[in-house]
């Protein structure tokens, strides 16, 4: 939501003149990769422990309904970085395409007021940055060198709390700082069987509702689960620094994620668990502890909030943010749900390289403090990707050799091979097959998405409200496929890998 000028205007004049008087703080952001909302133990998941993330919660306000902007790594970090929705910022609102240079970032923008920045593992990307001119990742100067030996072969080498001492180390104390450690857990893949040491056990690891209970998917799950616990003890380590040096008081410490688990019919998709993500914010020296607040907030808003409580005068005009700061809420003791039609946006277009001609599934949602509706544009094409791909002579690799939308794991080998099984068909289906133009769900009591109840005349009523404000807010905003139908998106370049498919794939039901 965005505010009225004259309060912003007043909220960025108060920030301002705190900065002035040299009270700026820091801020540190930990963002995960791929990780669902529910996947923390202070969410209360028993096969994963986070206690890092849960003494920010703790020690600041826990946000029960944070929505990414969309459920892909790529253009969810950009809109985060940018304050704008994925459909305003051309390029840059697909995966792995470009960055456009007009788009300032806020670690732009806070450099040039005087933060130090830097960041270390995952900035922004996949994508290629360098084409617009940009001499350096959109999430600042890259800490990388120092690595380590890590406990499985699925997580990243590098030593993230190692290059963010090395970061405290180098920059200068007089100025406040601004850090991205951006961990590349929990991406796929995962070692397979790598919660057997860590001695998790599979009861613990609970399927949602769209996973069959499966002693595989459960192994799968585990093995996801120590990969957030190495996100969140890299986390504690940096938290530990800024104590032992006295700076852990003015540090705003937001951790959350960019899009939801790389499962079948979560993450690539606008579902619950592809953009409802963990977000917890604390800074001891403003913010009431022990609150759970369950407005829902999107990554816009977080934004404008970086810029409100540092100080720094956002862009303005046509590249304007377009989220609201969430200033009162978190220096305020205020807590539950406190603006009943508070509301998000998601989007997504391009994922990975996963129909003919490289075509988008187009999808735009709207999630309110019930509800969860979704504007499918290219209900004909598939969602997870066409059935079939072609190797290198183009010939069809067998059926259901693509969904390369659903990154490839156990989870979904298990629902390939049980597609006409009994017992696991079900959750294939709802993986991959084709849907409406228009869905509805009722996420306080289907959080898995399971019920579309677009249809039902019981809820006729609230799908033409959601409708009305969604198709209002993607006319105000200028979105392409909104305008004009969106074919815009179809012709930005991919700058990963590419696959191959037949031309009648994305048309038929195979």
């Amino acid at each position: 939501m965005r505010l009225p000028l004259t309060a912003l205007a007043l909220v960025i004049t108060i920030a301002a003149t705190s900065a002035a008087a040299g009270e700026r703080p820091n801020i540190l952001i930990a963002i995960s990769d791929d990780q669902s909302f529910a996947h923390t133990s202070f969410a209360g998941y028993p096969a994963v422990s986070t206690p890092h993330f849960d003494r920010v919660a703790s020690s600041g306000v826990f946000f029960e309904n944070a929505i990414a902007a969309s459920p892909g790594c790529s253009p969810s970090r950009a809109a985060l970085l940018t304050g704008r929705h994925t459909w305003q910022i051309e390029e840059a609102g697909t995966h792995a395409s470009s960055f456009p240079a007009k788009y300032r970032t806020f670690v732009e923008l806070l450099q040039e007021a005087g933060y130090t920045a830097g960041h270390t593992g995952k900035g922004w990307g996949p994508g290629n940055y360098e084409l617009e001119g940009r001499t350096e990742n959109p999430a600042g100067p890259g800490f990388h060198e120092k690595r380590l030996v890590p406990p499985t072969n699925g997580i990243n080498k590098i030593d993230y709390a190692g290059n963010f001492e090395d970061f405290l180390a180098q920059r200068d104390p007089e100025q406040p700082f601004l850090f991205w450690y951006g961990a590349k857990e929990p991406h796929r893949k995962f070692e397979k069987g790598s919660y057997l040491a860590a001695q998790k056990s599979l009861s613990d690891a609970t399927p949602p509702s769209f996973l069959p209970d499966h002693p595989e998917i459960r192994a799968d799950l585990a093995d996801y689960c120590v990969e957030i616990e190495w996100f969140d003890q890299h986390l504690g380590k940096m938290l530990a620094m800024l104590e032992a040096s006295g700076e852990l008081e003015n540090t705003i410490v937001i951790v959350t994620s960019d899009n939801g688990m790389a499962f079948p019919r979560a993450k690539a998709n606008v579902y619950e668990y592809g953009v409802h993500v963990p977000l917890a914010i604390m800074w001891n020296a403003q913010i009431p502890p022990n609150r759970i607040v369950k407005d829902v907030v999107g990554f816009v808003d977080l934004t404008a909030t970086i810029f409100d409580l540092s100080g720094t005068a956002p862009p303005q005009g046509e590249l304007a943010l377009s989220g609201a700061s969430l200033r009162e809420l978190l220096l305020s003791d205020r807590q539950g749900l406190t603006r009943p039609d508070s509301f998000a946006y998601a989007a997504r277009e391009r994922h990975s390289s996963s129909r003919y001609n490289n075509l988008s599934y187009p999808q735009r949602a709207l999630r309110t403090s019930r509800f969860l509706y979704i504007k499918n544009f290219a209900p004909e094409r598939w969602p997870a990707g066409d059935p079939v791909q072609l190797d290198d002579e183009g010939k069809p690799l067998g059926p259901h050799s693509g969904y390369t939308d659903i990154d490839r794991c156990p989870s979904q080998d298990l629902l390939l091979a049980g597609h006409d099984t009994p017992g696991l068909s079900k959750y294939f289906h709802l993986a991959v097959d084709k849907r409406p133009a228009e869905e509805l769900y009722d996420i306080l009591n289907d959080p898995g998405c399971l019920h579309n109840l677009a249809d039902k005349e019981t809820y006729a009523a609230t799908r033409r409200e959601l409708r009305a404000q969604l198709e209002g807010y993607l006319l105000e905003t200028g979105d392409p496929r909104q305008v004009d139908g969106g074919d815009i998106w179809e012709t930005y370049p991919r700058y990963s890998p590419m696959r191959t498919f037949p031309p009648h794939a994305s048309g038929s039901d195979q």
